[in-house]
């Protein structure tokens, strides 16, 4: 008897074992599943999110795929970093669009990366941000931190002056003005070495072209005017003119 007594408390104690390993594991588990670094996109509110052990970083607001060109959804990791990427698909069909700091998201061309950023999804796919955001999280992420894309793209994102105030996404229709504060092209592309001077010089030459384009129109409707009062010399020639 004392010897069966002696064989069962072992196995008791040996199951008692296994039950606090699993336990233990599985809160291990859990605890490694809130560590470390990760990115959450929402394309509801058009805005993702940097977590670091469970705790909100910093976010910021983004513009992801247009109809027709949905950004994915699911989990996924960051496979390549490049700060001044370029892009071998669009404009189709040669490519050559600037990605700068680029971080991909998909083995298929998707990544989060520097671009305008209105207030409805407008990308081909990617997840732009804005000028700011896509440096500090693109120094903030490294290759290999897991990015969760959720949620499902509005029409249109109301996105008050206050960051701190709610974002309420709306079904109506886009506002393709364009204007939305800091969002202006030439602001987000202020970090990109010479690309500001380039764009501002531009914006420069079609001014001037509309202004002397303008000019010639006026001289020409002058000249005109001054041939016709040669025509008629006497107010009888203007009538029956």
């Amino acid at each position: 008897m004392t010897v069966l007594q002696n064989i069962k408390g072992k196995k008791r104690k040996k199951g008692m074992f296994r039950t606090i390993t699993i336990i233990l594991a599985m809160l291990f588990s859990v605890t490694l599943l809130q560590a470390g670094k990760k990115i959450v996109v929402d394309l509801t509110k058009q805005e993702a999110y940097a977590y670091e052990d469970g705790r909100l970083q910093f976010s910021g607001w983004i513009s992801t795929g247009k109809p027709g060109h949905r950004t994915p959804t699911g989990r996924f990791r960051v496979l390549e970093k490049d700060i001044d990427h370029v892009s071998s698909k669009y404009p189709e069909p040669n490519g050559g669009a600037e990605m700068h700091y680029m971080l991909r998201v998909t083995s298929y061309g998707v990544a989060m990366h520097l671009g305008y950023v209105p207030n409805y999804p407008a990308s081909h796919g990617c997840i732009r941000m804005e000028n700011g955001f896509a440096q500090k999280m693109y120094h903030w992420a490294n290759v290999g931190t897991p990015v969760i894309i959720r949620g499902y793209p509005p029409r249109r994102v109301d996105r008050p002056i206050s960051r701190n105030a709610p974002r309420v996404a709306r079904s109506s229709r886009p506002n393709r003005s364009g204007a939305y504060v800091g969002n202006d092209p030439l602001k987000f592309l202020s970090s990109v070495p010479g690309k500001r001077e380039r764009l501002s010089a531009e914006q420069a030459k079609k001014k001037k072209k509309r202004v002397a384009g303008t000019k010639r129109n006026r001289k020409s409707k002058k000249n005109q005017l001054t041939e016709n009062d040669r025509k008629f010399t006497t107010p009888l020639e203007a009538l029956k003119g």
